[in-house]
Formats: structure tokens, sequence, C-alpha cells
């Protein structure tokens, strides 16, 4: 099997090349100057020519305080890159699997977010990757859309090492206590998405790491397992400028993994340990 990495740079294509690696599966890694995928010449020429039996999307304009304030910038990428993406897979016959998030949902209520729930953005962010959602489902019937929060990896910049950063130079931070999710380690994801690629179970999915937490929560155990004595300080949304609007309601549904035979990841706080040893942070 071949298998084309979009996004190959970044926290979770970096894992997702080492892990494929690990299991001898042929795959190529693509960033921007290998394939623009806002150029759809570009795009049908590198997949075209790549001899890819699926792809994993995983580039992204991900700066989601800067989308409010280049819209049209995020949308090419993360909607119309996509579609240029997709309909190669669909000329060409493979599978495509699509990285989302739950900001495609209105991060409203407590209930956790099922996979085949409304879509209602509510930001510039979240509004370009329910195009690339929509663009995936228009184009293709093999496909997977996997829904994904609170990202870090050893390979970018993430929560974690902005908090370790911030603690050691302040000794104190202050962190929301009201918006509620599950962190997502990019190694553990990798080995889910490898996994997943490999069969035809499609469709739309969730995967975290399990067990939720405020950010504020987060924040805490990241300096307890560091052994860093910080001052956390816990702030409401309201209290914490942001340029975009963010979800209070993170929480994930993953039972669909359960039942299409995919194993769960592991806890945020064991993810969290193996990742501080990793990085080299601890």
């Amino acid at each position: 099997m071949r298998v084309l990495v979009t996004g190959a740079k970044g926290q979770l294509g970096h894992d997702l090349m080492n892990e494929m690696a690990k299991r001898k599966i042929d795959a190529v890694g693509v960033d921007v100057e290998e394939m623009d995928i806002t150029d759809p010449g570009a795009v049908d020429r590198v997949l075209g020519a790549s001899g890819a039996d699926a792809v994993i999307h995983c580039a992204a304009y991900t700066a989601v305080d800067a989308a409010e304030d280049n819209p049209e910038l995020c949308k090419k990428i993360n909607g119309e890159g996509t579609e240029n993406i997709a309909k190669v897979c669909a000329r060409l016959d493979i599978p495509m699997m699509y990285i989302s998030t739950d900001y495609v949902f209105n991060g409203q209520g407590e209930r956790p977010w099922e996979p085949d729930d409304p879509r209602e953005p509510l930001n510039v962010y979240g509004e370009a990757k329910y195009e690339g959602e929509l663009a995936v489902e228009k184009w293709l019937k093999k496909y997977f859309v996997v829904r994904i929060a609170w990202v870090f990896g050893v390979n970018g910049k993430n929560f974690v090492r902005t908090m370790l950063r911030l603690g050691r130079e302040r000794g104190k931070v202050s962190v929301v206590n009201d918006q509620i999710g599950s962190p997502t380690y990019t190694y553990d994801l990798a080995r889910l998405l490898v996994d997943m690629i490999q069969t035809d179970k499609y469709g739309r999915y969730h995967a975290t790491n399990e067990g939720l937490c405020s950010w504020y929560e987060f924040a805490v155990e990241i300096f307890r397992q560091a052994g860093l004595s910080v001052e956390v300080t816990p702030v409401t949304s309201a209290e914490y400028a942001a340029k975009a609007k963010r979800p209070m309601n993170s929480r994930m549904n993953k039972d669909k993994l359960d039942q299409n035979g995919f194993d769960r990841l592991p806890s945020w706080q064991d993810a969290l340990s193996r990742y501080l040893k990793e990085s080299g942070e601890v």
C-alpha cells in the first residue's frame, strides 16, 4: 500500500510518516513546497504521479484567530484545497481521509458531539473546515472524516509547549476554565489513522485521547507532570480576549471507533506523560 500524506511537516503529518515507516508502509509525504493544495493543476499532477492507493489529508490553515482577519485565505486552503484533493481522489478512485475538527459544531451545551450531528460552525476556521467536509462528501464515497481536538505533538507549536515556556518565563499563567474537551496526542492519533486507512470502514469519526478536562485543568496537569511550580489562575472565556469565538463544549462521542473495531486512544494524562519524555521537556 502507498499512502500520500499532505501537511507532512506538521505535528500530525510528522507522526504519520514515522508510524508508516515503522510498519513498512510506503508513504509519500508532501507539504506546500511539493504540492500547493490551492493549485488544482499541482494537485492533479503530484497526486496523479504519486501512485498512491489512499490520501491522508492533514494540511490546513490552523491559525484560528488569524483566520478572522484572513477568511478568504483560510477558506481557500481548508475548503477549496480540500476539494482539489477530493476531486483527484474521485478520479483515481482512491479513498481519502480528511482531518477535521470539533469546530464544525456550535460549541454549545454539554452533550458529547455525535459524528452525524448538525454542523454549525462558530468561527471562520470552523466554517472553512466545514466546507472541506462538504467537499469530501460531495465528491467521494470512499472517505473518512476524522474530527480531532486540542492537538499536541513533538513536531510543532502546541498548548503544552506554550504553557511550559510561559510557566518558566513568568512563574504564573491564566487559563480558561469553561471550555471542556479532550487533548489529542498526535503519536497516538497517527497509530489509529494508519489502522483506519487500511480498512474500508468509511464515514465520519471522532478521535481524541480518553478523558475530559478544561484548558485550566490541562495546564495544571502539565506543570504537575513537568515538576514546575507555576501559579495557574482560572479565568472565563469572557475574561480571556480572543478574536475568534471558541467552543465551550468540545466533548466528542467516540463510540463509532468501538463499533468498527478500532482501539480508542489512551488517557490524555498518559499521553501527556509520554509526550513530555519524547519531546525532552522533562
